[in-house]
């Protein structure tokens, strides 16, 4: 093979790096859980009422209101774990231009604060829910 058509060789990029990006992404998916959950006895049955499913069985959607504030704090937590890892300043970048780091961390910063924006919502549902009822 001449040198010529020789491919340039890329460093893969770190394990510290992936990992670290599958724990900030596992970390907002966490959070969104938490709040999701957290929010059961006021979204859930909201949900289910403007579909048109409605019973006496969705009193029982109120179970898990004695862990709300759990849930709430592992939200919380997990968010803001998920924001230091995600915003904390970044390694430095193994490919050779750089470009494709720049890209992805942008993309991160986009999901955290679209997810940490949902989140948000979710969590302030039960202070708006009134306002629908």
């Amino acid at each position: 093979m001449s040198d010529t058509m020789r491919q340039p060789s890329f460093s893969p990029v770190p394990a510290e790096d992936s990992s670290r990006k599958r724990l900030s992404l596992g970390l907002v998916a966490v959070a969104v859980a938490s709040s999701v959950i957290a929010s059961t006895c006021c979204v859930i049955p909201l949900v289910l009422v403007l579909l048109g499913i409605t019973g006496a069985w969705m009193v029982n959607l109120t179970a898990l209101r004695p862990l709300t504030p759990v849930f709430v704090g592992v939200a919380l937590l997990a968010l803001a774990w998920a924001g230091y890892l995600v915003f904390r300043p970044a390694a430095q970048c193994s490919y050779p231009d750089g470009a494709a780091c720049d890209r992805t961390r942008r993309i991160t910063k986009r999901i955290y604060l679209a997810s940490a924006v949902f989140i948000g919502l979710l969590l302030l549902f039960p202070v708006i829910a009134p306002i629908f009822y």
